[in-house]
């Protein structure tokens, strides 16, 4: 199917916080309660839709072990979008999230946008995190913030969409240089032909213009 763009994601954060999970909730539209632990690197996709255009997002969904850590490092290169997970019921996600996101910062290119995601939000019982101390991290190092659930699929539309929105942003601005691939970011066959056929009408009323 054509698009104007696509977009590569990673969603990185610890072990069982719901990353692949939240993958699945989004491009297959169910939850998986046991879910194996990622080896490497997991991968999916989804289409989705801004501003009239057709904006396919390539997702990679990493193992949050520290053995595998160097693997996740080798993907930040060539991300436009990232999704910090932590879950709100173990606090120890939240306290490594400034480790999380040293490493997404020096290894990826510095426009990259990053989502930081509280997830399991329909576990209220059991929370550790509250949603300020969150909020309060995101206002802190400049990132989108938002609650998610996987299992209930709270949010979760939301949180890759918006991500890809302030992407999309972003280019509209000129921030992030398009022909580089390098950035997360590839020009699809439907913005190349709808520029192409731009090109060819102004090139036909030019030319049709000595006419009258």
């Amino acid at each position: 199917m054509a698009y104007a763009y696509l977009f590569k994601y990673i969603i990185i954060g610890d072990t069982g916080v719901g990353k692949s999970c939240l993958l699945l909730q989004f491009t297959d539209k169910r939850f998986q309660p046991v879910h194996d632990l990622t080896i490497g690197v997991e991968f999916g996709a989804r289409m989705i839709t801004i501003e009239g255009k057709q904006i396919k997002l390539q997702i990679w969904d990493t193992a949050g072990q520290e053995s595998f850590r160097s693997i996740t490092r080798s993907y930040y290169r060539g991300a436009a979008g990232a999704l910090l997970v932590y879950d709100i019921t173990r606090r120890d996600t939240f306290n490594h999230l400034t480790t999380w996101l040293e490493d997404a910062r020096q290894h990826s290119n510095s426009n990259m946008v990053i989502m930081l995601i509280g997830n399991k939000s329909d576990l209220e019982s059991r929370r550790e995190v509250k949603k300020e101390e969150g909020e309060a991290f995101a206002q802190e190092h400049g990132l989108i913030f938002m609650e998610t659930s996987a299992k209930t699929a709270s949010n979760v539309e939301e949180a890759f969409i918006n991500t890809a929105k302030e992407i999309y942003q972003k280019i509209q601005e000129g921030v992030f240089d398009i022909n580089n691939e390098a950035n997360g970011i590839k020009i699809g066959p439907q913005h190349a032909a709808t520029n192409a056929t731009l090109a060819g009408n102004q090139g036909g009323q030019q030319a049709g213009g000595g006419c009258c």
